[in-house]
């Protein structure tokens, strides 16, 4: 990724296909400080059985953005699963919930923005819903919208920025 989220906002000022993620909600946990590609989306509450199928699949420059509820009880993401992301082509997480395993996830070259870092595990009940529109950090994330992160932010718009 060339280009950065303040060099898009300097070019895209004043589009209204541009949100920009409210700062500091999210905080950067994987190797990869830099990512972007086509959203796909997941609801669900603790509860990552659908996460571990969809990230099963392989695809190319996605990023996976869940709607976790904010949940502060446990981790949604650990290494093992950003691992398998990473291997299929996954460009990076967005998540509206907990990490863990923090040590290890920022040694894996794929980008991973959570709220939080909790040690408990969330227990699989097969719920949750995919590819649905999910709105967090003042943004509405939905399928196939385009998003783009660094250090500087969170960017989502529905078409290709150049």
């Amino acid at each position: 990724m060339g280009l950065t989220t303040a060099d898009f906002c300097d070019t895209h000022s004043g589009a209204e296909s541009l949100q920009i993620a409210e700062p500091s909600v999210l905080t950067h946990y994987g190797g990869k400080q830099a990512f972007g590609g086509l959203i796909t989306t997941i609801r669900c509450f603790e509860d990552n059985s659908l996460i571990n199928h969809v990230l099963a699949e392989p695809v190319q420059d996605r990023v996976l953005v869940i709607d976790g509820g904010g949940s502060h009880r446990c981790a949604l993401i650990n290494a093992e699963l950003a691992e398998i992301a990473q291997k299929n082509g996954w460009q990076g997480i967005i998540l509206y919930g907990c990490v863990r395993d923090t040590a290890l996830l920022q040694n894996i070259p794929i980008g991973i923005c959570a709220l939080h870092a909790h040690p408990a595990p969330c227990h699989g009940k097969e719920v949750g819903e995919r590819d649905v529109l999910v709105t967090f950090a003042g943004v509405n994330f939905r399928k196939d919208h385009y998003l783009f992160a660094d250090n500087d932010g969170i960017i989502v718009s529905d078409t290709m920025l150049s």
